[in-house]
């Protein structure tokens, strides 16, 4: 591969490749290290990309990888959630909305950060990144009916909790 096919093919998918580390480790700095990483290493197995049919799930698959390592590595828990919705709230005409929302999207955030890490992964996936049924599959290592029946099942999962909280009150 060269330098020119790398930057022409590889570098458009950074930011999502940051972005799915980001959301799996919830951490700034490393995600930028396994994305650096990720992308050293897709460099270094330039060889296997002609065999590719879908160059962005393999390089998703090797940030999934690399961030699932780095978790078990060091005992990596997630304590804080990911939010960066609190940024447009900022230019909605009406404060009371924007608190409103900005507090649902803390609850559905700390409701997705419950979920198993397979769930939450596919819900990142699929609902943030907008990746298709077949490039999530291709991506986890899962079929297409494993795909769809684990993002119904995290999507009821969050639906019925938030459900819960609002109607109930429950946490």
């Amino acid at each position: 591969m060269s330098s020119e096919l790398f930057h022409s093919q590889v570098m458009p998918i950074r930011p999502k490749l940051y972005r799915f580390a980001y959301r799996l480790l919830n951490n700034e700095q490393d995600a930028q290290d396994i994305t650096q990483d990720a992308m050293l290493k897709v460099w270094h197995q330039q060889e296997r990309m002609a065999e590719l049919q879908n160059l962005e799930a393999w390089c998703m698959r090797i940030v999934r990888n690399l961030a699932l390592d780095r978790l078990k590595s060091k005992k990596y828990r997630n304590t804080e959630m990911l939010d960066k919705a609190g940024g447009h709230a900022a230019h909605q005409q009406n404060p009371h909305l924007a608190a409103e929302q900005q507090d649902v999207m803390n609850r559905v955030h700390r409701i997705i950060n419950t979920l198993p890490e397979k769930y939450r992964t596919i819900i990142q996936l699929r609902d943030v990144d907008g990746f298709s049924y077949q490039e999530i599959a291709d991506i986890l290592e899962l079929t297409m009916n494993e795909v769809k029946t684990n993002l119904h099942r995290a999507r009821k999962a969050v639906r019925e909790q938030l459900q819960n909280i609002q109607v109930y009150g429950l946490q």
